[in-house]
């Protein structure tokens, strides 16, 4: 494992050299995007059902109708830091809204919109911080600081790309490919 993470690391100079190609010419809007909607009408929505099932405990809520997650207890895969305050986490989109809408959902429904942005297998709990950091940036741009989960990413973000047949640009499918000939040895 130490020997895929020194070799991971040169993929760090690849990310301070490409920049993202735009794909599409229509602005982007996260208005256009549904997101956090409550599609199973219980009054938690996918921001809190997301929080209720990563929490490694049970979770505390704000009010006695239990919509809202107070506390739980949450690792951030992209640091390795812990978090018990709902507040402190955000909910990350590994491949991000404005990143999807230039690489082919510009064209996609509102619908498909919703079902990409609510999509768990898209969806992880994280360091809001590190979520701001990130932005929208593809792995090229950004990797997580916390290298043992660089494998994990890269595996998500393509398989969510694929699912949704996302286009990939050249400089993502380089590190992309980087990152799975060492993850899969």
């Amino acid at each position: 494992m130490l020997l895929a993470l020194s070799l991971l690391s040169g993929c760090q100079s690849l990310l301070k050299s490409a920049e993202s190609i735009p794909i599409t010419d229509i602005p982007y809007q996260r208005k256009d995007w549904p997101h956090w909607i409550d599609a199973d009408r219980n009054c938690r929505n996918t921001r809190q059902e997301l929080l209720i099932a990563a929490s490694k405990i049970p979770v505390q809520f704000k009010d006695k109708r239990q919509c809202t997650v107070k506390t739980g207890l949450w690792s951030g895969p992209y640091t390795g830091k812990q978090f018990i305050r709902a507040s402190d986490v955000d909910i990350d989109h590994i491949v991000p809204l404005a990143h999807a809408h230039r690489h082919g959902a510009s064209q996609w429904t509102r619908t498909q919109r919703r079902t990409f942005a609510n999509d768990f297998e898209n969806l992880l709990v994280v360091d809001d911080a590190i979520n701001q950091a990130k932005s929208d940036k593809a792995p090229h741009e950004w990797l997580p600081p916390n290298k043992v989960f660089w494998c994990e990413y890269g595996r998500r973000w393509q398989r969510v790309k694929d699912k949704y047949r996302l286009r990939y640009s050249a400089p993502e499918r380089d590190v992309l490919k980087q990152l799975a000939a060492i993850c899969y040895r």
